[in-house]
């Protein structure tokens, strides 16, 4: 008997924004103050730390909800399930509904209930709510659906993914260029077979780190508006996330009982090309082994940071082989990993 996943599904919004599109931006320093280099300087340093050519939005009609009922949809039908057997709607997100041009999130009623209500759900007993946990969302919905059916209070779970940071980024601030939208899903189940979910681990550093991403007011100072936009301790979260994150994976990997050498891949929260590879690389050297090549995907350099969007877009977009050199296979054994602002660390050990 394991818990597993056992259908997925994603929505990649139709808009790509290219970095070029960033050139006719008025980019500036936190206090206001002009930036002294060209945009097209800007964008090229920016590209080199990130990885990040292009990223998706979604469209002005589309909502949050709209999207993650779009992955919902396809992860229900991958899974060739009922959807009134599902008994929990578990999703993942921080900014709610924001409407495009909104100076206001909207989060009555949740994601959740207003997924359940698209997917046209009629059971009362199936219950949906909404999780923040900063960008590790939806690896902790996966960890509290393996709670609810471990405790015999679920047999089945939608855990989603969801997040539309296009509308809440700051177009006068360079990590606006880091943030993309997007939703992944999937169906978690009780199953007679093997593995599924072997181990987890999550932890919360909030005595120092809590706000080492928050949200704050435009660079500009000729805005008067009362708007808030996501802000970041850019190089704050880079020494947090390369300092406690192989340690916790580390631990959790040992957890499992599963060496380092069983691990096919590490599906890792697409944050920044540079910052992922010195997790995995950090962790490999406790094990004083070398990264081994393929071990990581990626996909942040054409989708850019969906936020808790982009560890289950990535695994859907694998299993479906819609990204190249790259597969999963029944009896594989993954590391699903992220970090994000709490400051907040999980990780699961899954076989396939």
């Amino acid at each position: 008997m394991g818990i597993k996943i056992t259908g997925t599904g994603s929505y990649i919004p139709s808009i790509i924004e290219k970095n070029e599109d960033f050139y006719n931006h008025e980019f500036l320093n936190a206090d206001g103050s002009s930036i002294n280099s060209t945009n097209e300087v800007i964008v090229e340093k920016f590209k080199a730390i990130t990885g990040i050519q292009e990223r998706r939005y979604i469209k002005k009609e589309l909502l949050n909800s709209d999207i993650a009922f779009y992955a919902s949809q396809k992860a229900i039908e991958d899974a060739k399930i009922d959807k009134e057997s599902i008994d929990y709607i578990i999703c993942a997100h921080n900014y709610g509904d924001v409407k495009h041009n909104a100076e206001q999130s909207d989060t009555v009623p949740s994601i959740a209930s207003r997924v359940k209500h698209l997917l046209k759900i009629k059971n009362p007993k199936c219950v949906g709510y909404d999780l923040l946990f900063g960008c590790p969302g939806w690896i902790e919905g996966v960890i509290q659906a393996k709670a609810f059916i471990t405790a015999g209070l679920a047999k089945r779970c939608l855990v989603i993914g969801t997040e539309t940071l296009s509308r809440v980024v700051d177009k006068h601030d360079r990590d606006s260029m880091i943030y993309s939208d997007g939703a992944g899903a999937v169906i978690v189940e009780n199953t007679n077979e093997e593995g599924g979910i072997i181990a987890h681990n999550t932890a919360t550093y909030a005595l120092d780190e809590a706000h080492f991403i928050y949200f704050g007011e435009t660079n500009n100072p000729e805005i008067t508006d009362q708007r808030r936009y996501i802000k970041m301790y850019g190089r704050k979260i880079y020494e947090f996330a390369i300092t406690h994150v192989p340690m916790a994976l580390k631990a959790c990997l040992d957890e499992s009982g599963v060496s380092i050498h069983e691990v096919k891949k590490i599906l890792i929260h697409q944050a920044n090309e540079k910052m992922d590879e010195a997790i995995v690389k950090r962790l490999y050297k406790l094990y004083t082994m070398e990264m081994p090549k393929e071990v990581m995907p990626m996909t942040i350099n054409t989708l850019g940071n969906s936020s808790v969007a982009t560890v289950p877009t990535l695994y859907d977009m694998i299993l479906k082989g819609q990204l190249k050199n790259h597969s999963i296979n029944k009896g594989d054994v993954i590391l699903f990993a992220s970090v994000g602002a709490g400051m907040n660390i999980n990780a699961i050990v899954y076989k396939c």
